[in-house]
């Protein structure tokens, strides 16, 4: 749906207008195009390949599994045993050592620092908004 139309119709009572520009929109197309960067695409296939993959699935739920057992025990005011401390710390070098996963943790991390690129242009720009009583847009 176009600004002006939301305009006209009403339709979009949830938007934002400055000069005729929908943010709502605006925040879409961002979507859009981070969705088409390498880091994204790789985010993408890291998460598939992760979940597709069964053996390192299985020792996530292990590690998991343990993970609450160690909480419920802590939450009663006991101190896990050694040896529930060592078979989740097996399960996590387990994990850890997993090509997959290891893949999953490094797209994460490139994802993460494109997202931190992106939102500090988007504070310049809100800083310079702010400064500015004039809106400029381009």
């Amino acid at each position: 749906m176009s600004a002006v139309r939301a305009l006209d119709t009403g339709a979009c009572s949830r938007c934002y207008n400055l000069g005729g520009i929908v943010l709502e929109e605006k925040a879409e197309d961002l979507g859009r195009v981070l969705g088409q960067t390498d880091e994204y695409k790789a985010l993408r296939r890291a998460t598939e390949a992760l979940r597709d993959d069964q053996e390192v699935q299985k020792v996530l739920a292990e590690a998991e599994r343990l993970a609450q057992e160690i909480e419920r025990v802590a939450q009663q005011g006991k101190e896990p045993t050694k040896e529930q401390v060592e078979q989740y710390d097996r399960a996590l070098q387990s994990v850890q050592g997993n090509s997959v996963y290891q893949q999953m943790v490094a797209a994460q991390a490139n994802f993460e620092k494109l997202m931190a690129r992106i939102n500090a242009r988007i504070y310049e720009g809100i800083k310079k908004g702010a400064a500015s009583p004039i809106i400029t847009l381009g």
